[in-house]
């Protein structure tokens, strides 16, 4: 019995479950009776003692259970689950008269078997809907139902082929060869071996059976004879490189100048900022200062915000670190993630590259962390909690271990470069790109001085622009932030939209399934012929998305090898990958993409990228709209030209007077940073406060308002000035369930901000003990972005 190992106890009504033992105490709890432990799972524990600890911090900071904290972090098959045991009741007689057919048919068979398991019962019935016949088995007294705590890793075995020994002699080997007379199909199947065990080192038996064209009785023969022997043996799931370590290249000035300006850095602070340009070569330091940690002994966690970065980063870090290095994300399969996890716990992985659940996993001597992109919103987690932004929560883990934590950006967030100009962190900077290459040369095409009515998706401009691109064979990257083909129709008669029915919003076209998408739940609908609203069949579709543009672009350029980036199109594990690779060896021509191309890619051969709707980026109602608009602008912007500097990008546009385009145009984060940081402080926005976000959910609207009246009321005492709302959210209605909001802005202090979570938390108990607001969800959301 130790912190960290999984547990089996019983709840409620004979129901089993498995738990992590947090803390052991030496004195039983007053105020409630303890339930007994069954069985101690593990041998040792699955999790650290940190862990543990990390855990509690993140369900306090973030207002969420410790619980929701253990099911994100922990790995699904390490999770047990329980299993419904039917077991025959030896004093029933075998008077089966009074079942029907199904009940005696599980009946017969548990009479012989003593024990059936539900999928047993299920496959015995040739159906899933078992629990009426079960229910009165039990009824009747054939048979008690009893849990069961069940395994879900399977650890992966591989049987092996291997000579008998006695047969490694040469002279014992040509004997047998020699005085062989019958089973000449035995006979073949051994040369095949050995040619194999020669050319490859070990034989696998179904690669043997495969090359040779033998059966598996004829490979049976040969062991019963005792020529060869069969071994099973336990096999990583994923492919594991040779451990090496292979930096096959050199800093340039500027980069080694920053490369050690980082370590002076890292010596006085616990965190740093890399700001460096696009192209600036951030990638060849990181990797200089994981193989610095990796001689001392230490282990890196590389975090990216998109798996879509992670493909082509592993390459290049592959071939600097071979085996040291592995990956982890969402898109690995639940026996995958465990492996990845034990290898973590153990040490022997000592380089993990991970999208933001990358942090959950039990590192060992953890020396360095590395946040990439560190202002990219995806390192927040939105639903289900615990809500943690993944940059922040590194920092705090990082700190148990006194390890050090590296943020890189070519655009950081405000309130980082703030936390370095107040000193908090480190700070270098990068300003030139590497081989001191141009940064791209950015024009502005005025969209309402075009003859064309309405949006236009491709300027002249654009068109002539990836004309001459393809004619240097040169690669374009067109960067739209909606995908589908149209996101509305609209009815030319009477201006009616299909809205969905579970939200509060338009449906998106997607010509490929020929049906109308809900991005927010999901919901799909065939496509309209007849308005709902008037009768008519004028349907107009309004502005556009990537599917829509990556047609008008084949449109225009027939020849042209098209492809598109977005969610629709990489969903598989290794999509995003293919269709990288695919780009990287010049085999596409123009990427079509949403902000799966923004981030962090590098593609030698690309000349000019279009960012096709900037009105669309600049005119959220948002308080971080400036700078996500110059972020995503500017990190769209690097990928053109990063090998010879000839890069160009053309922004089309409305709204030409926008102060963030002359940001963007002078590639100035600095000018974008003093201007952003002017607005906050005037009115009260991070770095300057601290932000908690109350969501109500309910499917009656009403009850959602008033739920967040009270919680309003219960706060005003305390905090009435820094309360905001209730308020509708401009998307109001998501799954059928209403929302209202309340905004509170916190002075950064920290008592006050705990005095404020806890009132938060009270209020929420107040108001769901009321049997009315009881189905209220109220979710508090701490640094919401």
């Amino acid at each position: 019995m130790q912190p960290g190992v999984r547990v089996e106890v019983v709840l409620g009504r004979n129901k089993r479950y498995a738990g992590i033992i947090k803390k052991i105490l030496t004195e039983a709890p007053a105020s409630f009776k303890p339930k007994d432990i069954i069985n101690v799972l593990d041998a040792e524990p699955v999790l650290r003692t940190g862990q543990l600890a990390f855990w509690e911090w993140l369900a306090d900071y973030y207002m969420c259970s410790e619980g929701e904290v253990m099911q994100a972090a922990v790995p699904s098959n390490l999770k047990l689950s329980s299993e419904s045991i039917l077991q025959w009741n030896e004093s029933r007689s075998d008077n089966f008269s009074d079942l029907s057919d199904n009940e005696y048919i599980v009946a017969e068979a548990l009479e012989m078997k003593k024990e059936l398991r539900l999928n047993e019962v299920q496959q015995l019935l040739d159906s899933s809907n078992v629990y009426p016949v079960i229910k009165k088995l039990v009824e009747k007294g054939v048979c008690h139902v009893w849990e069961e705590l069940k395994e879900k890793y399977r650890e992966r075995t591989e049987t092996f082929v291997v000579l008998n020994p006695l047969y490694n002699d040469e002279d014992k080997l040509s004997e047998l060869l020699n005085t062989w007379s019958r089973a000449p199909k035995q006979m073949e199947l051994l040369l095949a071996y050995l040619h194999l065990s020669k050319t490859e080192g070990e034989v696998v038996q179904t690669g043997l059976l495969k090359k040779s064209g033998a059966t598996a009785a004829q490979l049976k023969g040969l062991v019963e004879k005792n020529i060869l022997q069969l071994d099973k043996r336990s096999k990583d799931r994923i492919r594991v490189l040779p451990k090496s370590v292979q930096i096959d290249f050199s800093l340039s000035p500027a980069q080694q100048l920053a490369f050690e300006s980082i370590r002076e850095q890292l010596a006085e602070k616990n965190v740093c900022l890399l700001h460096g340009v696009t192209a600036s070569g951030k990638t060849e330091i990181y990797a200089k200062l994981i193989e610095e940690y990796l001689e001392s002994g230490k282990q890196v966690l590389y975090m990216l915000p998109e798996i879509a970065l992670t493909s082509q980063i592993i390459r290049r870090l592959q071939k600097y670190f071979g085996g040291y290095i592995a990956i982890y994300h969402s898109k690995f399969n639940p026996n995958e993630r465990v492996e990845i996890w034990n290898k973590v716990k153990s040490g022997e992985t000592r380089i993990l590259l991970g999208a933001r659940s990358s942090l959950f996993l039990p590192f060992k001597e953890l020396g360095l962390v590395i946040v990439d992109e560190e202002q990219d919103p995806s390192y927040k987690q939105q639903d289900p909690a615990p809500r943690y932004n993944a940059r922040d929560a590194a920092i705090y883990y990082a700190s148990m271990f006194d390890a050090k934590v590296l943020l890189g950006s070519a655009t950081p967030s405000v309130e980082t470069y703030y936390n370095c100009e107040q000193q908090k962190y480190g700070l270098v900077s990068l300003m030139e790109r590497y081989r001191q290459v141009d940064l791209p040369a950015i024009d502005i095409i005025d969209l309402t001085r075009l003859p064309a009515k309405g949006k236009i998706a491709l300027s002249p401009q654009l068109i002539h622009a990836i004309s001459d691109s393809l004619q240097q064979k040169k690669q374009v990257i067109l960067f739209q932030n909606r995908r589908g083909y149209s996101p509305y129709l609209i009815c030319g008669t009477c201006g009616w939209i299909p809205p969905c029915k579970n939200c509060d919003v338009t449906l998106t076209y997607h010509k490929a399934q020929n049906r109308l998408s809900c991005h927010y739940c999901g919901s799909s609908y065939p496509l309209l012929q007849t308005c709902l609203a008037c009768g008519s069949h004028n349907f107009i579709q309004k502005n556009f998305g990537t599917e829509k543009i990556e047609e008008l672009v084949a449109e225009q350029f027939p020849e042209a090898r098209i492809a598109r980036m977005d969610y629709d199109s990489v969903k598989g594990k290794h999509d995003h990958d293919a269709l990288i690779q695919l780009f990287e060896q010049q085999r596409i021509d123009i990427l079509v993409g949403t902000q799966m191309v923004v981030k962090g890619l590098d593609f030698d051969m690309v000349n000019l990228v279009g960012i096709v709707d900037a009105d669309g980026i600049l005119n959220f109602s948002d308080f971080r709209v400036n700078e996500r608009a110059f972020q995503l602008m500017e990190q769209v912007s690097g990928r053109a030209g990063r090998k010879d500097g000839q890069g160009q990008v053309l922004v089309q546009v409305s709204n030409t007077t926008h102060p963030v385009l002359q940001f963007v145009k002078a590639h100035d984060f600095l000018q974008l940073y003093h201007f952003e940081i002017a607005n906050r402080r005037q009115f009260g926005y991070p770095p300057f406060t601290r932000l908690i976000r109350v969501i109500f959910k309910h499917r009656e609207k009403h009850l959602a308002e008033e739920a967040a009246h009270i919680m309003m009321q219960g706060l005003k005492a305390s905090f009435e000035n820094e309360s905001n709302g209730p308020a509708q959210p401009v998307v109001d209605r998501i799954r059928n369930q209403y929302l209202w909001e309340i905004l509170i802005k916190l002075p950064r202090d920290a008592k006050r901000i705990k005095q404020c979570k806890t009132e938060i938390e009270q209020q929420t108990v107040i108001i769901q003990s009321n049997k009315r607001y009881r189905s209220v969800t109220i979710i508090p959301d701490t640094d919401p972005v």
